[in-house]
């Protein structure tokens, strides 16, 4: 990687915030299907037979893309984490005296609150 290129290291873009509050939502949606679907375990009907089906179905599909879309976050950190080792070994004093300016700023914003 040559050092003049940049890398996003916090993962905080604003389409990864919008990624991980789909990832939530989804999670809730599961947990809320899997609810609906112990509810309606005694129920009988064909109509009711074919909405569990769909609805497993469609459950299946979104734990299948979350744990791709988890795995795809993962590689990006990792991604991340190493391009940000490689610098700092490439260049320790630039990575102190940037780690120094942030603690100061910090510092700073912290003391007038």
């Amino acid at each position: 990687m040559d050092t003049t290129e940049s890398v996003d290291v916090t993962g905080t873009r604003p389409n990864q915030v919008t990624m991980d509050k789909l990832i939530e939502d989804l999670r809730m949606v599961i947990a809320d299907t899997e609810e609906l679907l112990k509810a309606t375990a005694n129920q009988a009907g064909a109509r009711i037979a074919e909405a569990r089906v769909k609805l497993e179905q469609s459950l299946t599909v979104a734990k299948a893309r979350i744990a791709e879309a988890q795995e795809a976050a993962l590689a990006r950190t990792k991604v991340a984490a190493e391009a940000t080792d490689r610098y700092v070994r490439a260049n320790p004093w630039n990575a102190v005296g940037i780690a120094a300016g942030v603690g100061f700023v910090l510092g700073l914003l912290i003391t007038r609150r």
